[in-house]
């Protein structure tokens, strides 16, 4: 089983780095803006590998309040773009 887990966080790990070019070469700023968003939904599913390899729950806590950063901070950087403003 942790074999699979392992093999499982490398090609997430190698989707990433897929995932930077993306990033760096995206030709709009929204295809930029998911792209981040994009990668940081990878972290998660990252950290719950590991907490599965390493039977360490509280990694999913960490996952779970990632993820709600990620998201927020996503709609926040979409509407400073809409609005020009965050309130």
């Amino acid at each position: 089983m942790s074999i699979v887990l392992k093999i499982s966080m490398v090609i997430i790990l190698l989707a990433s780095f897929f995932s930077l070019y993306r990033l760096i070469k995206g030709p709009t700023f929204f295809d930029r803006v998911l792209t981040v968003n994009l990668i940081g939904t990878k972290v998660v599913v990252l950290l719950v590998l590991i907490d599965f390899l390493y039977d360490r729950p509280e990694f999913v806590d960490i996952s779970l309040a990632y993820a709600l950063i990620n998201f927020v901070g996503t709609i926040a950087i979409l509407k400073l773009k809409e609005k020009g403003r965050l309130d």
